[in-house]
């Protein structure tokens, strides 16, 4: 894409999106997780009488729920295999192993697992493999450090702790993202302290955030247009639920804003009055962050607060609702 007569130099950056997801596991995965800390694996039977290892909660043919629980062996065969010739951060070794599917004696399943060998040479279908246990365990699969060649038996623990009802698990994502031609001029745009809207070739719809074509027809919107920062609040939602992270306290509102010029809203804060005043059809203004504060991103605009307009009439809004 070419601005003017020229080239347009798309933007690069590294994200990193970092989390913990807390759920409640139930009685089948709960039991499963409960049965690891304790060096005991269970299944679960399906209405076809295979035993199923991990154990779903509804069969994956009737969709109806499981609850005959079976508890299989801690060793079994090597089904297949890949080779991880260089981990990754986070991986169960620091040093090439093997990921294995493995179906455990008792199971009619293979259970997905690391395998701790040195070379993929020792590596063979059908090759028979035992689980290591974690010396703490908690009720997570890797209470199961890794499986490995030859076959010993470990037995269960008796445990007097609580059965497992939660799970926390840590999701770490960490990628490049490049930004299209559209996206990189918008940013710049926004490190200037401008908001620059796509416009489409058919029919002329302006879209802002500005995208690479129309999402209809997939012609370009190469037309690059500057939108004014004062817009209208087409819906709107009041948070009122805290959450962990959260840097402004409830209640506040979320709201789409229609950017004048603009044929598409998009979501942002609206701050400056009691949320309950906020409504479909007031007119806001953005409300910058100081210039030294700017990069490449829409949070250059810290909210939206009334701009004292009076309110939009509801035929220039209402097909966005």
């Amino acid at each position: 894409m070419t601005q003017g007569n020229t080239a347009v130099e798309s933007l690069s950056a590294p994200l990193r999106v970092r989390f913990d997801y807390t759920r409640s596991v139930g009685p089948i995965i709960g039991a499963f997780l409960t049965g690891l800390r304790d060096r005991r694996i269970l299944g679960v039977r399906g209405s076809d009488g295979r035993v199923l290892v991990p154990p779903p909660e509804y069969d994956p043919h009737t969709s109806a729920p499981l609850d005959e629980l079976v508890e299989v062996a801690t060793t079994g065969t090597l089904t297949s295999w890949t080779w991880v010739s260089e981990p990754l951060p986070g991986q169960p070794f620091d040093r090439p192993f093997a990921w294995a599917l493995i179906q455990l004696d008792g199971a009619d399943t293979a259970l997905l697992h690391a395998l701790d060998v040195s070379a993929p040479e020792e590596l063979s279908t059908g090759m028979r493999v035992s689980a290591r246990w974690a010396d703490e365990r908690t009720g997570r699969i890797q209470d199961i450090a890794c499986f490995e060649p030859g076959e010993h038996t470990t037995g269960p623990t008796a445990s007097d702790g609580e059965p497992v009802t939660m799970l926390t698990t840590p999701v770490d994502l960490a990628y490049k993202h490049t930004a299209s031609p559209q996206e990189s001029i918008y940013l710049r745009g926004l490190a200037e302290g401008k908001l620059i809207g796509g416009r489409s070739e058919t029919g002329g719809a302006v879209y802002f955030p500005p995208r690479g074509a129309n999402p209809t027809d997939g012609t370009p919107t190469s037309d690059l247009v500057e939108l004014p920062d004062k817009g209208t609040v087409t819906t709107f939602c009041i948070v009122n639920v805290p959450f962990l992270g959260q840097r402004i306290k409830p209640p506040y509102v979320a709201a789409y804003v229609l950017l004048d010029g603009a044929d598409i809203p998009f979501l942002h804060l609206v701050l400056g009055c009691e949320a309950s005043e906020v409504r479909m059809g007031m007119r806001v203004e953005a409300v910058w962050k100081p210039r030294e504060e700017w990069g490449h991103a829409l949070a250059n605009i810290d909210h939206f607060r009334p701009s004292g307009e009076p309110d939009a009439p509801y035929e220039s809004y209402q097909h966005h609702l």
